[in-house]
């Protein structure tokens, strides 16, 4: 799957560059996908990887060849993951709106943390692992969390 033509990249206030809805987008639409190579514990990691792939199992990561690497983190997202792989929309998004999920959706790596600044009242200062999601958003973002991990946590 491509990125989705309703979506575009541009530069944000505070994040660097993020995805912004140029064409309303409807609820359960896939906005882009984790589509690239696969790394495992065992790779040379960069910040770059780091910060941009998503994990699928205990011990790998996937990242994208499009525009999915550039979604930043909402501590109120718009969007969810589907499967392992798939960005899509968890409600209608509208012209203007900037794309954003939750990362501790799809991690529960021990080593990676994240210093939050979404702005959004609900934001949690720091993003790390799915252990650390309050229970409350998990059921909140029920149907939008990557399979491993409620494979994981059943």
């Amino acid at each position: 799957m491509s990125d989705n033509p309703k979506v575009s990249t541009k530069n944000t206030r505070h994040q660097g560059k993020g995805v912004f809805v140029k064409e309303r987008i409807t609820k359960g639409e896939v906005i882009a996908v984790f589509d690239g190579n696969i790394y495992d514990h065992k790779s040379i990691w960069t910040d770059e990887l780091r910060n941009h792939c998503i994990q699928f199992e205990r011990k790998k990561w996937r990242d994208s060849t499009g525009i999915a690497r550039l979604i930043n983190h909402s501590c109120e997202p718009n969007c969810g993951i589907k499967d392992s792989f798939s960005v899509v929309a968890m409600r209608d998004i509208e012209k203007g709106e900037e794309i954003t999920w939750g990362y501790e959706m799809t991690e529960d790596n021990l080593y990676w943390r994240m210093d939050c600044s979404c702005g959004s009242l609900s934001c949690r200062k720091v993003i790390g692992a799915y252990k650390n999601m309050p229970l409350a958003t998990r059921r909140k973002y029920k149907g939008y969390i990557s399979k491993w991990l409620l494979e994981e946590y059943a």
